[in-house]
């Protein structure tokens, strides 16, 4: 069975936002070796069509961004989206009934699958779906953007706190 994992960087005051402050090398490479051993990834509209970046070979990426783009292409993406009629490579629309879409997604599965995105992880957590919280925590404070819970937090427990490298820690959070 699987595990999802909701994953993402996050502000000592608790927003996500890629725009306003990104992995240092070290974290890249911790990216690139999570994305290379995923079972996949789960992504609500918005996210997915961020990461669609990745989709394109772009001339100035170094080596490391080109095995970050290999790494996420070649792994399965489900795609939760209500406007999307269709969705790029390797990827599919999961169905309108996300709780039985996501647990068969699961119960096929070995491995972990990301989830990406606070607003697709809302729902995944309202429904009991999410098994792991990942928060990477960077020194940086926003002020304002979209918190990584997108609602109250849910009950969680710290399994583990790693430092990912000289600013970021990662805090590995389970439902309590």
């Amino acid at each position: 069975m699987a595990k999802l994992v909701f994953a993402m960087n996050q502000s000592l005051d608790g927003y996500v936002d890629h725009m306003e402050f990104g992995p240092s090398p070290a974290l890249f490479r911790h990216f690139i070796e999570e994305a290379e051993r995923q079972a996949g990834s789960i992504y609500g509209r918005q996210m997915y069509e961020v990461m669609r970046y990745w989709d394109d070979d772009h001339p100035d990426w170094d080596g490391e961004r080109q095995a970050f783009a290999a790494a996420w292409r070649n792994q399965p993406k489900w795609v939760v989206s209500r406007s999307l009629k269709s969705v790029g490579p390797n990827a599919s629309l999961v169905g309108p009934d996300l709780e039985s879409a996501i647990s068969k997604l699961k119960a096929e599965r070995d491995g972990e699958i990301e989830v990406a995105g606070p607003n697709l992880a809302k729902s995944l957590t309202e429904l009991g779906l999410i098994d792991e919280y990942r928060i990477y925590l960077h020194p940086v404070v926003l002020g304002h953007g979209k918190p990584y819970f997108a609602a109250s937090r849910p009950p969680l427990r710290l399994v583990s706190h790693d430092r990912i490298d000289e600013d970021v820690i990662r805090l590995t959070y389970v439902p309590a």
